[in-house]
């Protein structure tokens, strides 16, 4: 061991000790460990929902220019240009292959979306579980909390959630039509 994994053990020690005689201490610093980690959820969220959002829109993108390509197929066999109308399937089936591949992306950041947000649920209710046990003032000061956000702030907050989650609905209505274009 190196002076610093010394030094490192030592004041670790000095903290545990501390932390031990000094119990309001360590729940205030297990508190602002659940808050850091939580803010740390929640932009890893943001992250998500806006890597998601490119991608749609980038597999909406790709369903356009597959139906364009699809037309091209068509008008090549109408007009007898076999030739053409073979090279632009090939082209139209490493089109769908691609809209496979994002597809699948986007189900994984699905996943991943999920998890965060199950992390996020648990987080809150390890913190309402921390406040019910630190007595009544926890309580007056929930109460006083939940009366201001009646004041307004929830209705905005459900508006906004409901026309994200209206949002994906939709998206995921299209890219559902889109999976089904693909297999067929």
């Amino acid at each position: 061991m190196s002076w610093i994994d010394d030094l490192e053990a030592r004041l670790d020690s000095q903290l545990q000790d501390f932390l031990r005689t000094n119990p309001a201490q360590e729940a205030l610093l297990a508190e602002q460990e659940r808050r850091d980690r939580q803010e740390r959820l929640r932009r890893q969220r943001l992250q998500l929902q806006e890597e998601a959002e490119r991608s749609r829109a980038a597999l909406l993108q790709l369903a356009s220019e597959i139906r364009s390509w699809q037309e091209r197929v068509a008008r090549a066999r109408s007009a007898g240009a076999d030739d053409l109308a073979v090279r632009a399937e090939a082209h139209v089936a490493g089109l769908m292959e691609q809209g496979r591949q994002r597809w699948q992306g986007l189900a994984e950041l699905g996943q991943r979306f999920s998890a965060v947000e199950w992390e996020l649920s648990e987080l809150s209710r390890q913190k309402q579980g921390a406040n019910q046990a630190t007595g009544p003032s926890a309580t007056a000061d929930r109460q006083a909390q939940a009366e201001g956000a009646g004041a307004g702030g929830a209705t905005n907050g459900t508006d906004g959630d409901l026309g994200e989650a209206w949002a994906a609905f939709e998206a995921q209505q299209e890219l559902e039509t889109l999976k089904q274009r693909l297999q067929r």
